[in-house]
């Protein structure tokens, strides 16, 4: 068989055969690619020249090209293209690539060396990105069980490799679920619905063979629209119901157990390393440090985002009486009677922003900040291999020479995980070469023609594309190292500090324009976005600490707990109103049990929200958006630097001192003042 991963990649910047890989490929692949690898780790092992940073480090940074290129494809498509092939091969290399690592972090051999060098490193003459790279790859080992023995050291390879089964069959359970339902409707099952999202849920009936002119299904894009507008409550509830049951249901993808197993092994596996709780082994390698710093944290927010949503609750309740309505508010009214509020209070309905927001041109703001900011040029290419058709590619050109590839997938479909991520096919080094980044940001829009965006999800598109170019501008030397490798509750600045510039007069003035008359969005209709931007900021505010403080609770509970009890207790425990739910319940909540990437870790979304809401105060200071001079600070600090130094040493080399969380406050609209 013609593998293509045994070739070289001849697609201009070598960018992966996307057209020509197939589920039939991984298996062969995956078998030479660990092989490889495993043999590259012994040689450094058995070295007989004295430990060093180059036949140790920089060996171990060169190790292992085939098996990241396999697995850059791998996890993109498993993610963005599955299907019961992919799935089964991702259920069976679940415990093998965790076992591999395992091994490689437990090497005792390998590990004495590595230690050698890192004890000698103050004498060792390195630069500060050498000095960087070797102390990560030592924390790495440490924080993976290189100093453990005997009974303890195979106990924790063998949780590794069941955490991975886990995280695996959780995703794909959510995921299930998510695919097996959907709510097709009537003409007169659609009213209240603006034309917009009409055209939307037409376009899914269309997709999905139903006999049925419209429907929605489980995918956030589709299901907060109609939950914000369908004037039927009874569809709201079945709806909101089928939501937030997502890997509840009393079928074979229910996740209780999942959640169950995971929480006692990760608990387990921080005992192992000398930890009180897997919070406190996830938050040491942290900004926050500690789980203490990181529920503080949460807990300043919570008082008065609680107090703002308890009175927009009262606020809804009023406006059903005034209605005639004889029933208490329920979380499937909350975004109706929201918007209705929001209509009576500002003028303002988020439907009319719909006809200005056009995904197609908002790519183009995106891109067009990045091009203000940082003197970034996005040139599509229609010769580079894509694994769908709705798949765009750009070259990114800076000061003449193209630094990397972005692809773009927007839309929702089956086989694709729900939400919206950036992920990379490659990551930027200069150690193999100038090796350039290939990056990609997925959403899950629903597709029409047209394709209209609310102003969520306008935020979104940016929110990712902040992501993208923290990949894309990465400016290292060592893998380890590259773009987003950095700390969990760093990685989000970036990202939601690029959001700030859609509210950019000179960006909404340009791109948010009438898809039918290519008009410019009314100043008046501007203006009450802007003065309606932190309506319903208690809600939202509330239904995400909700989920973050679930997660912390979670990884610091006693061994034996149940944790569906234990979630009741922490809304409890908090006040949480009965009238919103957590943005993700614990059996949907991917985040933290679809794998371990923002296990405890949550709350990291509102701790780069100091960093960003103070971050682009330095903007608002120098009376520019786009001030050079501050945006040659963030990307040299932030955008280009990758994990070269420690976060808060680089927040403060751009910002010139430690954030200050009264921004975020008055960003949210919570402030005293």
């Amino acid at each position: 068989m013609t593998n293509p991963f045994f070739e070289d990649w001849t697609a201009p910047y070598g960018a992966p055969p996307l057209d020509r890989i197939k589920p039939e490929h991984f298996a062969p692949a995956y078998d030479c690619a660990l092989a490889e690898h495993t043999a590259e780790i012994a040689a450094i092992a058995a070295n007989p020249a004295p430990p060093s940073f180059d036949n140790v480090v920089l060996a171990l940074e060169k190790s292992g090209r085939l098996l990241t290129k396999v697995e850059g494809v791998f996890y993109n498509l498993t993610s963005a293209a599955t299907n019961e092939a992919l799935q089964a091969i991702e259920l069976e290399m679940a415990p093998r690539m965790s076992a591999h690592w395992s091994a490689i972090s437990m090497h005792p051999v390998l590990f004495a060396r590595l230690d050698d060098v890192y004890r000698k490193r103050d004498t060792l003459g390195l630069d500060a990105e050498s000095l960087r790279v070797l102390e990560r790859y030592h924390l790495d080992f440490v924080r993976s069980g290189a100093q453990l023995k005997g009974e303890a050291r195979d106990r924790l390879a063998a949780i590794a490799q069941r955490l991975a089964v886990l995280g695996t069959q959780f995703s794909q359970n959510v995921l299930g679920d998510e695919e097996d339902w959907t709510l097709p409707l009537s003409e007169a099952q659609m009213a209240g619905i603006p034309a917009s999202m009409r055209d939307a849920a037409a376009a899914k009936a269309k997709s999905l063979k139903l006999d049925a002119p419209f429907a929605v299904t489980l995918s956030r894009s589709s299901v907060e629209p109609f939950l914000e507008y369908a004037d039927d409550r009874g569809l709201r509830e079945q709806l909101y119901r089928a939501w937030t049951a997502r890997g509840e249901n009393d079928n074979a993808r229910n996740n209780t157990g999942i959640i169950a197993e995971t929480l006692a092994l990760r608990a387990e596996r921080a005992t192992l390393l000398g930890y009180e709780n897997f919070a406190a082994f996830k938050l040491a390698d942290s900004m926050a440090g500690t789980p203490a710093k990181a529920r503080a944290l949460l807990e300043e927010v919570w008082t008065p985002a609680r107090k703002r949503a308890l009175e927009e609750r009262d606020d809804l309740q009023a406006l059903i009486a005034r209605e005639g309505g004889n029933f208490p508010l329920a979380p499937w009214d909350w975004r109706y009677y929201a918007e209705k509020l929001r209509t009576e209070k500002y003028d303002f309905d988020q439907a009319q922003l719909k006809p200005y927001f056009q995904l197609s041109n908002l790519i183009t703001a995106a891109f067009f900040t990045a091009e203000k900011l940082f003197a970034l040029t996005f040139r599509e290419r229609s010769d580079i291999p894509v694994y769908h058709p709705d798949v765009r590619v750009w070259e990114v050109v800076k000061d003449g020479a193209v630094i990397g590839l972005f692809y773009g997938d927007y839309f929702a479909r089956p086989g694709k995980q729900s939400g919206a991520w950036m992920s990379s096919f490659r990551d930027q080094q200069k150690l193999n070469g100038d090796i350039l980044p290939i990056i990609i940001n997925n959403s899950n829009f629903s597709k029409s023609d047209p394709c209209l965006l609310s102003f969520d999800d306008a935020v979104t598109l940016f929110h990712e594309m902040g992501h993208a170019l923290h990949g894309l501008l990465s400016q290292v030397r060592f893998p380890r190292l590259s773009g987003t490798n950095v700390a969990r509750d760093f990685v989000e600045l970036p990202s939601q500090l690029f959001e700030h510039w859609l509210e950019e007069p000179e960006v909404l003035a340009r791109f948010a324009t009438h898809h039918q008359t290519g008009e410019p969005i009314p100043k008046p209709l501007l203006d009450k976005l802007l003065a309606a931007r932190n309506y319903g900021q208690g809600f939202a505010t509330v239904e995400f600490l909700a989920s973050a403080l679930i997660d912390m609770d979670f990884h610091t509970l006693p061994p034996g707990s149940d944790p569906m009890q234990a979630q009741s207790q922490t809304l409890a425990r908090i006040g949480m109103p009965a009238e919103i739910g957590p943005r993700h319940a614990a059996p949907h909540f991917n985040h933290v049990f679809g794998g371990d990437g923002y296990s405890a870790g949550y709350y990291a979304y509102l701790w780069s929200e100091v960093l960003d809401a103070d971050g682009f105060k330095a903007f608002e200071e120098a009376k520019d958006p786009f001030d050079p001079a501050t945006a040659q600070r963030l990307y040299q600090f932030v955008y280009s630097a990758g994990g070269t130094r420690d976060f808060a040493e680089a927040y403060r080399a751009f910002r010139g001192r430690d954030p200050h969380v009264e921004a975020l406050l008055e960003g949210r609209g919570l402030s005293a003042a």
